[in-house]
């Protein structure tokens, strides 16, 4: 699978998590927890955005902010207290970070790519 493809393919799942962060207001109660998850979504709406450019800082921030976000959302609730929506959130970020290191690894090791 080329570069190109896996940077595509993230920045695809990174863009409809994001669209799922949003839209899960509609089936949840407002609260604190709903409005930080709706800010994660925008900001990944950006970087999903942003990776389909050429710029190595998407890359970065696709590791960094899927990152935190997992890792807040597992020291704020018990795995057992989530959602299948945030099953798939959890497993869609962790696939995201994967594919970016691997493309930023090959990024950073042939600038020409």
């Amino acid at each position: 699978m080329t570069i190109s493809r896996l940077r595509n393919i993230a920045a695809t799942l990174l863009t409809v998590s994001g669209i799922s962060h949003i839209a899960s207001l509609w089936i949840r109660d407002i609260d604190l927890a709903a409005l930080v998850n709706a800010s994660f979504g925008a900001v990944y709406l950006f970087i999903g955005i942003g990776l389909y450019g050429q710029s190595r800082f998407a890359l970065f921030t696709a590791i960094i902010f899927p990152g935190m976000g997992a890792g807040l959302a597992l020291k704020t609730y018990e795995l057992s207290s989530f959602s299948t929506l945030g099953i798939s959130q959890l497993g869609v970020g962790f696939i995201v970070i994967a594919i970016s290191i691997v493309v930023l690894f090959a990024v950073r090791n042939n600038p020409s790519i």
